[in-house]
């Protein structure tokens, strides 16, 4: 089954969540991330991109997700794929997996 192309959008700040003290940055978690779908999803490309939500994003839409979360005091790193909050704060793989396979992904069986 050929799979959409999707985009991973991981919303963080370099300052920690105020809620979120003791867990993982939101880089670390963008990069612990990326590693745990490359093995999930092998040979199944998809793109995953950081955003730092106090920094002006040429993408209106990506500048209006930046600002809820400052706004709504969302927990970040907040993870989005489509137009679905896949996780925030701390946020679980399990979710994130399973939000993929909707998109047509299968994991590796181990």
């Amino acid at each position: 089954m050929e799979n959409k192309l999707i985009e991973i959008q991981v919303y963080g700040a370099e300052q920690i969540c105020a809620s979120c003290v003791n867990l993982p940055s939101s880089k670390d978690t963008y990069e612990w991330l990326e590693a745990a779908l490359s093995r999930k999803f092998p040979g199944q490309p998809f793109a995953i991109t950081y955003i730092d939500i106090f920094q002006p994003q040429e993408n209106p839409k990506r500048q209006e997700m930046a600002e809820r979360i400052i706004e709504e005091d969302l927990f970040y790193p907040l993870i989005l794929i489509g137009d679905e909050i896949v996780g925030e704060g701390n946020p679980r793989l399990k979710a994130i997996v399973k939000e993929m396979e909707r998109y047509g992904y299968q994991t590796l069986e181990a």
